[in-house]
């Protein structure tokens, strides 16, 4: 009995032993799509990320009292510039020295009376923490985005997706959208 025992766990490390690399498959965990994350317009309906591939995705958490505020303009301005082939998305947030009090009534008057914004802006989310939004853990968790891992460090900071929904860059509050570092993205 012991004898069979030995010769099977000698067949098996035999059989383990002679595949070479190349036949050996390595598992990784799936990447989730961007495009299956649900998140709410400002508005309140649900915003079909879905709807944008084919196209560049910019999506910035923004605040209407912060020192980068004025960058509302810049994005308006990268919205009009490259609208065919990128979809701009303001999220607002209130985790940076409560820099977006408002309710979704008063971030949609500040940005429209205040810059003209026309491009798409969400519900009020959390970027980090233990209630981070699911939009924001594909942004900064590399395991769900497939490229890096990130923090959201202050407002106005940039994440550029892909046509196809993969992460490609990220950009600090400093930043400014009509950078030629981040227009290089959308000529």
């Amino acid at each position: 009995m012991n004898n069979f025992i030995l010769f099977s766990i000698m067949g098996l490390f035999s059989l383990f032993s002679s595949k070479s690399n190349s036949q050996v498959t390595e598992i990784k965990t799936p990447v989730t799509s961007i495009y299956d994350i649900d998140i709410n317009a400002l508005e309140g309906d649900s915003l079909d990320l879905s709807a944008f591939k084919g196209k560049k995705l910019l999506i910035v958490n923004v605040a209407s009292k912060c020192g980068f505020t004025p960058q509302y303009k810049d994005l308006q301005d990268l919205h009009e510039l490259y609208g065919d082939k990128l979809v701009i998305i303001g999220v607002p947030c209130n985790q940076f020295l409560g820099q977006e009090p408002g309710d979704a009534e008063k971030i949609a008057t500040f940005c429209e009376r205040n810059y003209g914004v026309t491009f798409q802006i969400t519900e009020k989310v959390d970027v980090k923490g233990s209630n981070q939004h699911p939009l924001y853990t594909w942004l900064t968790d590399k395991s769900k985005n497939g490229s890096n891992d990130s923090n959201v460090k202050w407002n106005f900071q940039k994440y550029i997706i892909s046509e196809n929904g993969e992460l490609e860059a990220i950009f600090g509050s400093k930043v400014n959208p009509m950078s030629e570092e981040i227009q290089a993205f959308f000529k």
